[in-house]
């Protein structure tokens, strides 16, 4: 075996000796003693003798991938299970567990929009939500974009009269909103409806959702040519301008079948370095959509990968297809088919096509990972050259693969608050930004605030990681010294780089922003070209603004309590019944007198020094 340690090759063979040959789980494990990969297999010896079986000539059979990673594996144990089906559940449990570095594993699906249907009200609507819950509601997506679920949420307002308003509203509201005078909203929420007659609505959205469109025109037509021969004529018209609409979405999508059918068409494509995995959704024979996922240092074989990626995908899956095509086969396929089935609660068959309709769609779903694979590789690429060269113009040990970037807002030493923005091989990492409420600063100054959340941020020791490889903050000379003290007290100045950043001053003719360093005088100079230098200001930026954001949400709070409570009159219970009707002191401004005076408790008088206080301060 080549490793770096001649003792854990060793030890590694004469446990290889001792495997057994049934089917169980193995737990791979680093020189730390940390899981690094966990596997599964129908005959533990075979599959472990292929990671480190040594030939006669001294070499590993291994691919390119595999022999990279396996010299970081220190030892290895197995967990011998029943059946395969026991090693499937114990496997996916102790990846859960441990979530090894090697394994594929998906990202958490909250940052993907869906849009879900509360059944359990007795009028549902819709809203867009980020993460799936088992509470009995209907999900449909994930989508792969805000802007397409806003777009599918205005073709659905717009053809069905399914209610807008949020269940606060649907309490609160005492006459009906513009959507009933419209005619685009029955008004549930103020008017005896049929619940019988909006469920027939509820059932045309999920029709509409599912992918069922076709369906959809269908029943629609049958229902306007009744209503015809009735001689209801206005209803007729009705149903003719919803089939039309309805016909016109079905003109934008992409007829990839001609079964008509509902499935999943998985596409792989990969290196040793980086593996990509595509879905197409296809609903009734018309491509809905396409999700791509990317995977990096996987110790795993495509087929691996795809059994791997379709246990976790499907396990919080809004939706199970009866049909899953996948571009290679799968000896624990009859497995996962019994997963994908106990979930969806109906057969669910998981198919590699040989010919025909299918083999072209994997091929396309194949072609379009390849495509999305070489994207994501050439932006690395590009992201980890700049990384490069910010370590050479800062003469760094290492790579700053982790950055963390503080700002502070303020107004004259109210409302401090703090944001950190951490990047990760050169990207963003949304989910670890972090917002500070500073509580503690009494001097009205950016230093006292900077001292205080970095205190808050690294004082936790162990707590306290991962550190970052490099701390930058905004601004000059002043909030670095100010860093460099902070980090120094708590005995971390070895730890990683520390920087600021602060923006050009034209009125002496700099021509760019200036980076500084502990122990420098003058500015670092960052060298032609400009790229580390724009990715710093590129970090600065996002940090700016994700600040300024949480600032002024807060700003926005404390004005709204501020503005009401200097109204004669209007104390904590008319207060809230104006904010639970209007939302905001904008609305409330542009309210009339009579729209005031119709709210509980607010009468003539109130209402006359609500429009007079509201209208003196803007």
């Amino acid at each position: 075996m080549q490793s770096t340690n001649p003792h854990s090759a060793s030890r590694i063979q004469d446990k290889l000796a001792m495997v057994p040959a049934g089917p169980g789980v193995y737990v791979m494990k680093d020189a730390e003693d940390r899981v690094i990969y966990v596997g599964k297999a129908r005959n533990l010896k075979k599959r472990l003798s292929s990671y480190f079986a040594i030939s006669r000539t001294g070499s590993l059979h291994q691919d390119i991938k595999t022999g990279i990673l396996v010299k970081k594996i220190s030892y290895f144990e197995t967990i011998i299970t029943g059946t395969e089906k026991e090693a499937l559940i114990l496997e996916s449990n102790l990846i859960k567990r441990y979530r090894p570095r090697y394994n594929v594993i998906l990202k958490d699906d909250k940052r993907y929009p869906c849009l879900r249907l509360n059944l359990t009200n007795p009028y549902p609507n819709l809203t867009v939500v980020r993460k799936i819950k088992k509470d009995g509601d209907l999900y449909f997506g994930p989508f792969a974009s805000s802007a397409a679920v806003r777009k599918t949420l205005k073709i659905i307002h717009k053809t069905f009269k399914l209610r807008k308003c949020t269940i606060k509203d649907f309490k609160n509201r005492s006459r009906p909103c513009i959507n009933h005078q419209m005619g685009a909203c029955l008004a549930p929420c103020c008017l005896d409806i049929d619940k019988n007659e909006y469920n027939k609505i509820v059932k045309e959205v999920i029709l509409f959702l599912k992918g069922r469109t076709p369906d959809l025109i269908q029943k629609i037509k049958k229902e306007m040519i009744s209503a015809a021969n009735k001689q209801d004529y206005e209803k007729a018209a009705v149903l003719r301008d919803k089939m039309f609409a309805l016909e016109q979405v079905i003109e934008k999508q992409v007829a990839v079948t001609n079964d008509f059918k509902d499935r999943d068409v998985i596409g792989f494509a990969g290196s040793y370095e980086y593996s990509m995995i595509t879905v197409f959704f296809v609903r009734s024979g018309f491509l809905l959509g396409t999700r791509h996922f990317n995977f990096s240092e996987i110790m795993s074989t495509e087929e691996e990968m795809i059994g791997a990626f379709i246990r976790q995908y499907y396990e919080k899956a809004p939706f199970v297809p009866k049909e899953v095509l996948i571009p290679t086969p799968l000896d624990d396929a009859f497995l996962l088919e019994e997963l994908l089935s106990s979930i969806k609660g109906n057969k669910v068959s998981i198919l590699e096509p040989k010919k025909g309709e299918k083999l072209r769609l994997v091929k396309l779903a194949s072609r379009n990972a390849e495509n999305s694979l070489k994207e994501f590789r050439d932006s690395a690429a590009t992201d980890t050259e700049i990384l490069i060269k910010l370590q050479k113009r800062l003469r760094m040990d290492k790579i700053p693969q982790r950055i963390e970037c503080f700002d502070i807002s303020s107004i004259s030493g109210t409302e401090a608050v703090a944001g950190m923005v951490v990047f990760e091989n050169g990207k963003p990492n949304k989910s670890l930004y972090r917002k500070y409420r500073l509580k503690s600063v009494e001097a009205q100054d950016d230093y006292t605030c900077m001292a205080e959340v970095l205190k808050r941020r690294y004082v936790k020791g162990d707590k306290s990681k991962p550190y970052p490889d490099m701390l930058m903050v905004d601004g000059g000379k002043g909030q670095l010294n100010i860093a460099v003290s902070v980090i120094e007290s708590l005995k971390l100045e070895q730890t990683f780089q520390i920087i600021s950043i602060a923006k050009k001053n034209e009125s002496k003719g700099e021509t760019q922003d200036k980076i500084y360093k502990p122990g420098q005088v003058n500015p670092v100079n960052m060298g032609r070209g400009g790229e580390a230098l724009l990715f710093l200001e590129k970090i600065r930026d996002k940090s700016h603004g994700f600040t300024i954001s949480f600032h002024r949400k807060r700003r926005g709070k404390r004005f709204i309590r501020s503005a009401l409570d200097s109204i004669p009159g209007v104390g904590k219970k008319r207060k809230t019944t104006l904010l639970k009707h209007f939302k905001s002191i904008k609305k409330i401004r542009a309210a009339t007198l009579e729209e005031l005076s119709t709210l509980p408790g607010i009468n003539r008088r109130v209402a006359e020094a609500v429009k007079k206080t509201l209208n003196q301060n803007s």
